[in-house]
């Protein structure tokens, strides 16, 4: 049988450790399922790094909700909860409709190539 008290032991004991791995691992894969939307990977490679960021993205949500179970309320949990949560979103989307995620990725893209051409536009001109 699941012992949870053992887990939340191993939770809250190895807590920076789970943290140190689980927030760069997340944010690479989902980074990387965005990235492969962006330029149109075959749907098999898409699910498969959407898949390993939404287990991470799980075991961090998981991870959180251990704490916040035993009442620690702080922002370090509600910070990592959203990046959890977020992470899980765009993994889900990325493999749920990956043509609409791809036509938000390229209009986000256009927005910030004409914010830093006005930018640099402005520099030019003073």
């Amino acid at each position: 049988m699941l012992d949870l008290n053992a887990l939340f032991a191993f939770s809250h004991h190895y807590c920076v450790a789970i943290c140190a791995v689980l927030v760069p691992f997340n944010l690479l894969f989902t980074l990387l399922a965005l990235i492969f939307v962006g330029v149109s990977q075959p749907q098999s490679r898409i699910w498969q790094v959407a898949g390993l960021a939404i287990s991470g993205s799980v075991l961090m949500v998981l991870h959180v909700l251990t704490w916040l179970l035993v009442g620690v309320i702080e922002i370090q949990t509600f910070v990592l909860f959203s990046l959890g949560v977020c992470c899980l979103s765009l993994s889900l989307w990325a493999i749920g409709h990956p043509q609409s995620l791809r036509r938000v990725i390229f209009g986000v893209v256009h927005w910030v190539q004409r914010s830093f051409q006005s930018m640099v536009q402005r520099v030019e001109a003073s």
